[in-house]
């Protein structure tokens, strides 16, 4: 497990647990993680962008977007929304999929809880993964999981310095 800044990223079998603290409150940083126009400001790590093709944030719902690199390459994703609760979590399925949101398979899914626990200036955020096997959580940070993420947790950072 690493600890540094407030920040924690741990592997456990075939699940990952991400937490990160955030100078923003608690709506801050929930509509920051909910709201597609905000999550394509941050989302993606730089020089990459987040273009959202379109959000339903409900139960059953899904965010469907793709990931734009420098040379307009595509890659989309979808996240199915299972579970809601206001300002308190969400979690769904995590899966690559075409530009139309159909689930590529040949490519690993997985789900997750997100968390959020806020006191007057500050909004911890707990990631909770988890994946088929250990194999596919491998998969997941061979492809740069683990640094995409951080880079753009680092976006979220800054975006709550500016006052979002």
């Amino acid at each position: 497990m690493e600890n540094a800044n407030n920040y924690q990223f741990n592997i456990q079998g075939k699940e990952l647990t991400i937490q990160r603290e955030f100078n923003g409150t608690l709506a801050q940083v929930w509509r920051a993680y909910t709201d597609s126009e905000i999550l394509d400001l941050w989302w993606a790590p730089k020089p990459w962008k987040c273009n959202t093709k379109s959000q339903d944030f409900r139960v059953g719902g899904r965010w469907l977007y793709a990931m734009v690199g420098p040379e307009n390459e595509e890659h989309w994703a979808t996240f199915i929304y299972d579970q809601i609760e206001n300002e308190s979590l969400f979690s769904g399925k995590d899966a690559f999929t075409d530009s139309e949101g159909n689930e590529n398979k040949d490519m690993p899914a997985s789900h997750w809880k997100i968390t959020f626990e806020g006191n007057v200036d500050n909004t911890i955020v707990r990631n909770y993964c988890s994946y088929e096997s250990e194999d596919i959580l491998q998969q997941f940070l061979d492809m740069g999981f683990k640094e995409g993420y951080e880079s753009g947790m680092s976006n979220l950072d800054n975006l709550l310095k500016n006052g979002i």
